[in-house]
């Protein structure tokens, strides 16, 4: 009986490893702000990724590129599906189709072997939505024709027929 571990590539095994330590540091981090696109999912699409660039490269090697090329846009059709527009224009997890995207390309250059890349870029990753953005005002508009009150952005206002000022608010 032969043994099945021998059977497997070692550098899958690096890869794969790779990918669920890296999956779990940009998952953790998003946990850890309370966003979508966690440990599970994050690990899910980079190893995901991983693996069709690996078998482009086994399957096809005269076109190394061909399978992994359609990873971009597989996975930008499955981010595009998670950006929704909430009330007033406001649109949603844009980050977290962004973080699914960006982990997509992680897995490919852990598939073609460029671990440097993939760990530098896993940095990026966790560093980037922790810098600090600039601070926002909110202006509270009202609608002139009902009496409710809405909190939008000043550039949404622009946008939305028939709001007025009624109050300046520093975040």
């Amino acid at each position: 009986m032969m043994n099945i571990l021998s059977m497997i590539d070692p550098t899958f095994l690096v890869d794969l490893a790779l990918c669920a330590i890296i999956g779990y540091l940009i998952g953790a981090e998003r946990e850890s702000r309370g966003k979508p696109a966690g440990i599970a999912t994050q690990s899910l699409v980079i190893g995901g990724a991983m693996l069709f660039t690996y078998l482009s490269l086994i399957i096809d090697g005269e076109s190394k590129t061909r399978i992994a090329a359609q990873i971009v846009s597989g996975v930008g059709f499955l981010g595009a599906g998670i950006i929704l527009k909430g009330e007033h224009g406001i649109i949603k997890n844009l980050t977290t189709a962004a973080s699914i995207w960006f982990a997509a390309s992680i897995g490919m250059a852990i598939g073609f072997n460029y671990y440097l890349a993939a760990v530098l870029a896993a940095i990026y990753a966790i560093v980037v939505p922790k810098l600090p953005h600039p601070k926002k005002s909110k202006i509270i508009y009202e609608r002139t024709h009902k009496e409710k009150d809405f909190l939008v952005s000043k550039e949404k206002a622009d946008t939305i027929y028939g709001l007025k000022p009624v109050a300046l608010l520093a975040r």
